[in-house]
This record gives structure tokens, C-alpha cells and sequence, in this order.
């Protein structure tokens, strides 16, 4: 399979967009009158806030395998530490500890992100899932975080529970579904694969939509230096050299 072409600093300018969208976007969210938008409006901006979130924990993925800036290690690494921190003040080391035990033994029980052999069903797999990620001090944290901007720089509550609570909680769900329960659980007649893992077959469009193309799971397993972004281009080969050997 041919391998993606260096894209230079285009990592550092997509990851660094995100992060630019969800601060101006929050700020701003944090700040207008809701009382004044329609609940179908105070919707909309939570699903937009939710898929913003969603990239920063995208940006952090993308960061332990590399990816944003391959050729300087320590920008790489700031961009995914500061996307991570902001995204629900987590540990970068930490995180990346988890997620590589993740790849190295994916679908299995020291697969830190995968059920235990009884919850099975995507609540009780998710409700283990953040458990797995649970923590007292960031539970801490995070308390200390709202009651300093609803206290210190008064942002309304209603604001703080729409925008920045509920688009977190959504976000953890969506990157959950899409990430680890569609991609991992079992498929009839077992898995195919030494990654444990098979993808979506959605269009490019759906795939960014549902979760920057974390969908194209397999793909990411096997070529997990490859960016968020380029994993289309992954995927299409992929399909291609498939389809060829079918013939």
C-alpha cells in the first residue's frame, strides 16, 4: 500500500485550528444571553461545542502517535498535552501509557479500554470505560474550574451546564461509539484480524461527521502514524488493494 505522502505542517495548522474553534467558540458560547435561543439553537451549538470537544481529544490522539508534528517531537507533544488538558484536565503521560497498552493488546483484557467479558452492551461497556478513566483529583478539578468561572468571572450556570458541561459528556459518548464500541466489539464469527478492529464503510463525509474518521478503525490500527485526516486516503487504498486481490 502505497504510504502517505509527508504533508509538512499541515498537522500543526489543522490541530491547531481545532483548538482555535473550540476556545473562540466556548468564550463566545459562555458569554451570549440564552435565554434568548430557541431550544432547537441552544441544540445546534451544543452538538457544534460537542464535535469541537471531540477534537481536541482527537488532536491528543493524534499526538501520541506523532502525527501532528513528526519532525519536532516537543511541539507534538505540547499540542496534545495542552488539547488533552483542556479537554477534561488528563494526564498527557498518563494517557499515552493507556492508549498504547490499547494497541499493543487490543480486545483483550489488558486492553484498558475494552469490557471485562460480562458488559458487553455499549451503557455497561461505557459506564467501565469511564470508570477505567476515573479520577478524584480531576473530578476536583474540574469542580474548581466551574465555580471559578461561574464565581471569579461570572458565567452563568445555564451558560456552564449547555456548553461546557454537556458538550463534554457528549463528546466522551460520541469518541466512545465511534471509537472504541463500533470499531472493537465482536464481530459474528469472531475477529478477522490481529488488530481486533474493522471500520466503517461510510462516505468521507459521514466519517469526518461522526468522528474524524476514527470509523476508518482498522486502517488507523495498522497505519496508526497516519493522521486523522489522512486516513480517507488510508481507507481508499486499502479498498483498492482488496478489491485487486479479490480478482
Amino acid at each position: 500500500m502505497q504510504e502517505v505522502s509527508d504533508q509538512g505542517d499541515k498537522g500543526v495548522v489543522i490541530s491547531t485550528s481545532i483548538f482555535g474553534a473550540w476556545a473562540i467558540t466556548l468564550s463566545v458560547l459562555l458569554r451570549i444571553d440564552i435565554s434568548a435561543l430557541p431550544i432547537a439553537a441552544r441544540v445546534a451549538l451544543v452538538a457544534l461545542q460537542t464535535f469541537l470537544y471531540t477534537g481536541l481529544f482527537i488532536n491528543a490522539h493524534d499526538a501520541m502517535h506523532g502525527a501532528i508534528a513528526p519532525k519536532n517531537p516537543k511541539l507534538n507533544r505540547l499540542i496534545g498535552s495542552i488539547s488533552i488538558f483542556c479537554y477534561a484536565l488528563f494526564s498527557y503521560k498518563n494517557l499515552l501509557k493507556s492508549h498504547w497498552l490499547h494497541h499493543q493488546h487490543p480486545a483483550s483484557e489488558s486492553d484498558p479500554d475494552f469490557h471485562n467479558g460480562r458488559f458487553k452492551n455499549p451503557v455497561a461497556w461505557f459506564l467501565q470505560f469511564m470508570f477505567n478513566y476515573w479520577s478524584w483529583t480531576r473530578l476536583i478539578g474540574l469542580v474548581l474550574v466551574f465555580h471559578t468561572l461561574r464565581g471569579l468571572f461570572h458565567i452563568p450556570v445555564a451558560n456552564l451546564n449547555w456548553f461546557w458541561i454537556t458538550p463534554a459528556i457528549a463528546s466522551s459518548m460520541q469518541l466512545f461509539f465511534f471509537g472504541t464500541y463500533l470499531p472493537h466489539r465482536e464481530p459474528k464469527g469472531g475477529y478477522q484480524n490481529s488488530s481486533r478492529a474493522q471500520s466503517t464503510n461510510w462516505s468521507t463525509f459521514w466519517s469526518f461527521i461522526s468522528c474524524y474518521h476514527f470509523g476508518y478503525h482498522l486502517e488507523h490500527h495498522e497505519y496508526p502514524n497516519a493522521p486523522w485526516w489522512a486516513l480517507p486516503q488510508v481507507h481508499q487504498q486499502r479498498k483498492s488493494k482488496d478489491f485487486q486481490g479479490a480478482l
